[in-house]
Formats: structure tokens, C-alpha cells, sequence
């Protein structure tokens, strides 16, 4: 069967409403963030993020909901607006440009709400940002929940019913608004937890007048908006609606029969098709877990809240979270003749078999379209080794702005437009890592020669290592070490495995530009009885795992770890940044003891992860008795430990079979040194010149790539 036979359902046009989309796969109206703090407008981010995913192939592109009330209804300084006609003008350059490419434009509206706690209230990462309004959060009644996880924190305060009209005349003004800026259609979102659904909800909706009480009288506002929208703008101009299927309760204490069910989502769902909305989304929501309610495999990190076994039966975590709401799709589709739209962590192949059982008439989508804006096209050609992948890895759903691991070139991508270099030369890259395979592949596309030399035998650097710490449930650091491996070859980069690089191999091979992302250099704490034998040094250990996933592979390596790891029972990790967590955390999950000491603040554990993930692994640190030790001085390493000198001043030995450290690493000048004066053009890039993250790696290899 050829590729387009085998995704002939994907690639079916459709209809939502009277709006024709060219295809059924949705860019959903996850919020991307890339306007400017205080600078609510269109920008040249935002204009070449959305025209990339329009012409890559989308079917239908939802554009982010703008703040539609300034500012009771979005606190959050990256937010676009639309709550005055002075910003149609602007606005209206997105649909223009989407519409270039022959694809549909929404714009999806959603009124904060009883999310807008104070940022202070909810992440320690957010003290200190702007607040666009001091009030309390506003909601359809009181009702909020202590939660790490949440940002239910504060008591709203509850609407009155001349306050719940003005915000149902918000939404249908900004309807009218996105009508007028060329928008086909706004999809109202009823999900999550923000205003809407604290009407539609009974855990949250406790009125006993007209918004209150009795099913119909929840949905009151939402169907009031619907039927306006209709009413003002005319019944082509199509409405969609999202609402949570399914909403869970147990993770604070609440029955998750007291929440939204399932039969009332159906019930619901009848009702908006009644008031006239063109097609439903349905999604689902765990109180007291914010983000990973839609970002749904992070749910269970570092472990599930609670066993899988004792999860909702209509949320289906069979694959690990992709299509986790199929369930509640399905039951959706059986209740409604209008399209049913499903979303939560689909892919092409996933997406066609759920259209040709009918589960549902859409499928919706933004991160994998985030790392590659092309990702319909190059499905639609069958070009799956050239789809750069989603490595779930969440920088993206960071506090704004937005970035990519994968794709340097997100928010960028008028700069970042690939264009045949003007002279072609010849490359040498130095490192086989994330950074130097980006900036071999970069270089290709654009026609220079390319040669990449790897003192291993194995291309990837650290990425095999780092993906066994973290272990492949979620993450996928080998898929993107495959794809970069793959794309270079396919390029014609010659690669020169076991081949260690010095200045004489550069004067012998006279290239015109070298790029070295020869990795960074272990850093050693100067630590008293640093080198006693319980210290287990980092570029020891890194190149036994290497030697073992040579004959093992990683995932078969990273199994047998949890039946036999030659290391202590007690391990203390020094250091708290992201590597020294994501150890502890590896360390936890095979039944070691774990402490972490670390001389940072306590804000500063497990500084580089989302914000998000780090509140997670942190509560769970808790639960599983790891220790940590922020604002300590180290003073020595004996033979029962580490000695320490608390934040307190007190003197203490934590004991220890396997002391790790995990620091970050140092910039390995010694190349980019020895090959002054002796190359025209050189560049030092990745953990060689400035050690950070994968992201930072990343998008050094392709900003370089493009420079050259």
C-alpha cells in the first residue's frame, strides 16, 4: 500500500461548519507565547510560526487565544489581545497569512479566569513577574485547592450574574472581532479549568441561581455564547467548543463522581450541538495536576500519581499517553452528529486508524508541528525519516518565551529560512553530538561540503547516556539522535568514526571552516578526599556506559540496571542542578538510599528542568525519602561520607557507599586554541565553548550552520 492510500482518511478534506479544512489533521490552539512582555501584538515571531504551520501542511490552523477582557481575563503578560477593535488590524495579518497557503484560520478564545492566581502563589519561578491586575481571581463561585502541582491556590471571587453576562458578551464580542480580522471560525474552550468550565463543573460550580445547580443551568453561559456568536455573525461563521470529557478528583481528595463526568460531558455536548456549535473537542482534566492535564504523558513522571490499574476507565494511558482521550471521544461521537475532534499526543499513524474506526472526525496536534512545522507534508510524501521528532521533552510548555529543543528555528523562521550558501566550502565539524550533527546537517542543506569526525565509534555524544538516566517512557533522546544520524547521512556528510581530531588532522585535511563541538570537560569539585574510591568520577562512568551499550544497547542496558547496578546502597549526588536530580531520580527508581547536597538555594534544585517537571520530581523526591540539601558548604570526603556544613553552620557526615558528582560541565578551549592562526573561519559551539543544555547545544549547531 503506498503512503497515500495508507493515509488516505488523514488526508480526506473535511468540514466544520460551512469551513472547508484541506486535510484532517488540526494545529490546535495551544498558547506559543511568542509575543513580548507588555507588547501584546503581532510580531514577526508569532507572524512566521503560524505562516510555517500553514504551509506545512495543516489542515486547519487555531490560532492562541488573545486576552479577550484586559485585564480581569488574563494576567499573564504574553498574551495577544482582542478585547478593543484598535487590535483587528493587527490580528488580522495572521489569518492573511495562513490563508496564503490555502488553509483555514481560527482563532480560539479562553477567559483565565480562576487560573489567574498570583504568580508568586503557584511556581518560584514566576516571583517577580508582572501581575496585570491585583484583585483575587474571578470564577463562578469560590472554590480552590491546595496543590504544589496547581494553580487553584487562591480563592476567586465569585461572579455576580450582571459579571457572568459581561463575560459571555466578551467572548461574542471578540468573536465578532476575529470575524472582522478574516478569522473562518473561534473555537470557545470550555476545557481545562478556567472560567467556563468552572461553570460547567460541579466541583467548582456551586451557584443556585441561572448559571447553577441543574446540568443545563451550568451550561447556560456556554450555550448563551454560542447561540450569540450565531446570532450576530451568521451561521456560516463556524463555532467550535472544548470541554474536558472526563474530570478526575482523586489526586486532592475529591470523588471523581463530585467532578465532571463522562455522562455529563455527553450531556453537555448534546447541548452545545443544539445551541449551535459546528464541532466539539472533547480533552479531560486532573485536578491538582495542571500542566500534565495536557500535556498528557508528563502525567507520569517521574512515576504515575497513583497505579495505572487504578486509573479512570475512560482514560485510556495503553500507549503511554498517546490518545489518552479516545475513549471519551468515542462515546462523544456516539451523541452528537456534529465532527468530534480528538487531541493528546497523536501521531499520523495513530490519527488515520482513529479516523478509519470513526472514533473521531479530527485529530489535533501542536507539538509535534512545533518541532517540525512540516510534519504534514512530509507525512503526506512519506517522508517519515525526514519528520524531526517531538522528544516530549516539554521546553516548550516552559514559562515564555517559547523554545524547541528540535527546532532552533521556532519563532525564527523567516531568519532561520533555509537558503543555499553564496560560496560553497568545505566543513570540518568536530564532535559527534547533538550540536555538531545540527550543524553538519544545517550545512548541508545549504550545499557546503561536510566532514564530521567522532573520536567514538558511535555517533549521538551524550544523548544515548542521557536518555538511559532518564529512561524512555517519556523522553525520546534516541529518536533524536536517529533522525540527526539519519538526516547527515542522507545528506552526504562524510563521517569519520574513532577518529580523534587535532591541529595536524585539520592542516592535512585544509578545510575552510572548522566547527568544533568536541563536548565539554568534566569538572571536579575541589572537594578534600575527592579522589578517595567511593567517589565515582563522571568521565569514568560515562565511558563504562558507553562500553556497555556498544554490545548492549541503551534500552536493553537501562533494564538490566534495575536488577543489578554495580553501586551502593547509599549514594549522595553533589550537585542539584538538572543532572544532579535527574541522577537522584535514577538512582531512587533502583532502590537506592539518595541524598542531594548541593551549595545553591533551595529555588535552585533542579535549575534547567521545566518548571513544571521540577515541582513534580521534587514532590516526589518527598515521597520516595530522598534527601536534599541546598545551601551547604562542602568540607571534606572521608571513608563513612560526605562532610558538610549546613546553611545552619552545623557540622555533619551524611553517609555513603557512592559519592557522584554531578556538576555542570567546563568549556574545552584546547582545539579552538590550537588551530588559531592556522583556519581563516572557526567556530566553538555546544559544551565546548558554553556548557548548558540540549536545547542551547542545538540551536548553537544551527545558527552556525546558517552562518557559515
Amino acid at each position: 500500500m503506498n503512503d497515500n492510500a495508507r493515509f488516505e482518511k488523514l488526508f480526506e478534506p473535511g468540514f466544520i461548519g460551512k469551513v472547508r479544512t484541506r486535510n484532517r489533521l488540526i494545529k490546535s490552539g495551544a498558547q506559543i507565547a511568542l509575543c513580548n512582555d507588555r507588547e501584546p501584538y503581532v510580531n514577526e515571531a508569532t507572524k512566521s510560526y503560524y505562516e510555517s504551520i500553514a504551509k506545512g501542511g495543516a489542515g486547519l490552523v487555531i490560532v492562541e487565544s488573545p486576552t479577550i477582557d484586559y485585564p480581569l481575563g488574563g494576567r499573564n503578560d504574553k498574551r495577544l489581545r482582542i478585547h478593543e477593535d484598535k487590535y483587528i488590524k493587527e490580528l488580522s495579518e495572521l489569518p492573511r497569512l495562513i490563508h496564503k497557503h490555502g488553509c483555514p484560520a481560527f482563532m480560539q478564545f479562553y477567559y483565565d479566569g480562576p487560573w489567574e492566581t498570583h504568580p508568586e502563589k503557584w511556581h518560584a519561578e514566576a516571583r517577580g513577574r508582572h501581575s496585570n491586575y491585583d484583585g483575587p481571581p474571578v470564577a463562578a463561585s469560590a472554590v480552590a485547592f491546595e496543590s504544589v502541582l496547581d494553580n487553584h491556590n487562591e480563592l476567586p471571587r465569585a461572579l455576580a450574574i450582571a459579571e457572568v453576562e459581561e463575560v459571555a458578551e466578551k467572548f461574542v464580542s471578540a468573536a465578532v472581532r476575529a470575524q472582522k480580522a478574516g478569522f473562518d471560525g473561534v473555537e470557545v474552550n470550555a476545557g481545562s479549568t478556567h472560567i467556563l468550565n468552572s461553570f460547567l463543573s460541579p466541583f467548582f460550580n456551586k451557584r443556585q441561581d441561572a448559571y447553577g445547580g441543574s446540568l443545563e443551568n451550568r451550561a447556560r453561559i456556554v450555550t448563551q455564547i454560542i447561540r450569540e456568536i450565531k446570532n450576530r455573525i451568521g451561521p456560516d461563521f463556524a463555532v467550535t467548543v472544548i470541554i474536558n470529557g472526563l474530570e478526575v478528583g482523586r489526586l486532592i481528595g475529591v470523588k471523581d463522581s463530585d467532578c465532571q463526568t463522562p455522562a455529563d460531558a455527553v450531556a453537555i455536548g448534546r447541548m452545545l450541538q443544539e445551541a449551535g456549535a459546528d464541532a466539539l473537542q472533547v480533552r479531560s482534566n486532573w485536578l491538582g495536576r495542571h500542566y500534565s492535564s495536557w500535556l498528557i504523558e508528563q502525567l507520569c513522571y517521574p512515576e504515575p500519581p497513583i497505579p495505572l490499574s487504578s486509573f479512570p476507565k475512560e482514560y485510556d494511558m495503553s500507549r503511554k499517553g498517546a490518545g489518552v482521550n479516545l475513549r471519551l471521544a468515542a462515546m462523544m461521537k456516539k451523541a452528537v452528529s456534529i465532527p468530534v475532534i480528538t487531541v493528546g499526543r497523536l501521531n499520523a499513524r495513530l490519527g488515520e486508524q482513529v479516523l478509519r474506526e470513526g472514533t473521531a472526525d479530527f485529530i489535533a496536534m501542536t507539538r509535534r508541528l512545533i518541532a517540525d512545522h512540516e510534519y504534514p507534508n512530509k507525512v503526506a510524501a512519506g517522508r517519515f525519516d525526514d519528520i524531526a521528532p517531538c522528544i516530549a521533552c516539554c521546553t516548550c510548555g516552559g514559562l515564555p518565551p517559547r523554545r524547541c529543543t528540535v527546532n532552533a528555528a521556532l519563532g525564527k523562521e523567516y531568519e532561520y529560512e533555509i537558503k543555499q550558501a553564496d560560496k560553497k566550502k568545505k566543513v570540518l565539524v568536530v564532535g559527534g553530538g547533538p550540536a555538531g550533527m545540527e550543524a553538519a546537517r544545517v550545512a548541508a542543506l545549504r550545499g557546503h561540503e561536510v566532514t564530521l569526525y567522532e573520536k567514538t565509534h558511535k555517533l549521538g555524544g551524550l544523548l544515548p547516556v542521557a536518555a538511559l538516566v532518564k529512561g524512555f517512557e517519556i523522553e525520546d533522546f534516541l529518536g533524536l539522535g536517529d533522525y540527526l544520524e539519519k538526516q547527515i547521512k542522507k545528506l552526504g556528510v562524510v563521517t569519520k568514526l574513532g577518529r580523534e581530531v587535532d591541529a595536524s588532522v585539520v592542516q592535512e585535511a585544509k578545510p575552510d571552516v572548522v566547527i568544533v563541538a568536541a563536548g565539554g570537560a568534566p569538572t571536579v569539585p575541589k572537594i578534600p578526599g575527592i579522589d578517595k574510591p567511593l567517589v565515582v568520577n563522571a568521565s569514568v562512568l560515562h565511558n563504562k556506559l558507553k562500553f556497555y551499550m556498544r554490545f548492549l544497547g541503551p534500552r536493553l542496558l537501562e533494564r538490566l540496571t534495575k536488577f543489578w547496578l554495580p553501586i551502593g546502597k547509599k549514594v549522595v549526588i553533589i550537585g542539584g542542578g538538572i543532572h544532579g536530580c535527574e541522577l537522584a531520580e535514577f538512582f531512587a527508581k533502583r532502590g537506592r538510599q539518595v541524598a542531594i547536597v548541593s551549595t545553591g538555594a533551595e529555588d535552585a534544585l533542579g535549575e534547567g528542568m521545566a518548571p513544571f517537571r521540577k515541582d513534580q520530581l521534587l514532590l516526589w523526591f518527598k515521597a520516595k525519602g530522598v534527601v536534599t540539601i541546598p545551601e551547604a558548604e562542602y568540607v571534606e570526603i572521608t571513608d563513612r561520607g560526605l562532610t558538610i556544613a549546613t546553611k545552619e553552620g552545623k557540622k555533619e557526615t551524611i553517609e555513603a557507599d557512592a559519592i557522584v558528582p554531578a556538576m555542570p560541565l567546563a568549556p574545552n578551549t584546547g582545539l579552538v586554541k590550537s588551530l588559531e592562526g592556522k583556519v581563516s573561519e572557526s567556530y566553538a559551539i555546544g559544551d565546548c565553548s558554553d556548557p548548558r543544555l540540549l536545547t542551547e547545544a542545538i540551536a548553537a549547531g544551527s545558527r552556525i550552520g546558517r552562518l557559515i
